[in-house]
């Protein structure tokens, strides 16, 4: 059998910056959702880095006024000044990578992927804002949202027959009927029942449960009880699931033997 190839690609990757420190920046989910509803070419923020001598730089991100204009009707205002957090990245090495896909895909011959290595991040970042008024809104608005049940009552002022609940399921009905039929059936006499099974086994030798329910009315727990004692269960083919009367309990009709017949009417010629 024979199996076919996968193609390969030839993948280069551009090392060129992998001396280029990076930084690694987590800002608000707020911050990003204003970032990702931003077109390309607009200013979003900007940063302002303040070195102390023996002390860590100060890092402040302020947000454009095109990036704080882009809300929803009835959205939040967002806070305009944040302070970024900095620690270095010393146990782990992390870079930041790109890739080119090919440009001509209409190509007979498959242009190679090209990947960049962009910088190594050097430090980390957390954008957090300055508690002013601004953020405090913001923070109390999303609780609020928060804290709103996904689920609420509506009072409805018209029928409105698609959403409305049906009174009762058809399968519910149904098998409260047949609860209260078999409910209805009073347990006969155990001889009575026993004289009406013998009676159904002298006209046929094997029965499924449900005909001797019909034959006998009787509630089907307390039908099973007489039924061990006096019939076998069958749980193999050619009466697989049936019931039988236990040989004991057996009496039918046999036709006598034809050589008996013939011997009697040869002593009766005598």
């Amino acid at each position: 059998m024979s199996v076919n190839a996968l193609p390969q690609f030839d993948r280069e990757l551009d090392l060129s910056n992998t001396g280029r420190g990076v930084w690694l920046v987590k800002v608000p989910k707020y911050i990003a959702n204003k970032w990702d509803k931003a077109p390309g070419e607009i200013e979003v923020g900007k940063l302002k880095i303040s070195r102390v001598p023996g002390q860590k730089a100060q890092v402040q991100l302020s947000l454009s006024e095109a990036v704080l204009c882009l809300k929803d009707p009835g959205e939040q205002s967002i806070p305009k000044e944040h302070r970024l957090n900095v620690s270095n990245v010393t146990r782990q090495s992390l870079g930041v990578f790109s890739h080119a896909g090919p440009s001509n895909t209409d190509s007979v011959v498959p242009e190679a992927e090209k990947l960049y290595m962009e910088g190594r991040i050097v430090q980390k970042l957390e954008c957090r804002p300055y508690a002013d008024p601004t953020y405090y809104k913001l923070k109390s608005e999303s609780i609020r949202k928060a804290s709103m049940p996904q689920r609420q009552v509506q009072q409805l002022e018209r029928i409105v027959q698609t959403f409305k609940p049906v009174s009762d399921h058809k399968h519910n009905i149904e098998y409260q009927e047949k609860k209260k039929a078999e409910g209805k059936k009073a347990r006969d006499d155990k001889e009575a029942v026993l004289n009406v099974l013998f009676a159904a086994f002298e006209k046929h030798q094997y029965y499924n449960i449900k005909d001797l329910q019909k034959i006998t009315k009787q509630p089907i727990v307390y039908l099973k009880e007489i039924l061990k004692e006096v019939c076998n269960y069958n749980l193999k083919n050619p009466h697989k699931n049936m019931w039988e009367l236990k040989p004991e309990y057996r009496h039918y009709k046999q036709e006598v033997p034809v050589e008996t017949k013939e011997s009697k009417n040869s002593s009766d010629s005598e």
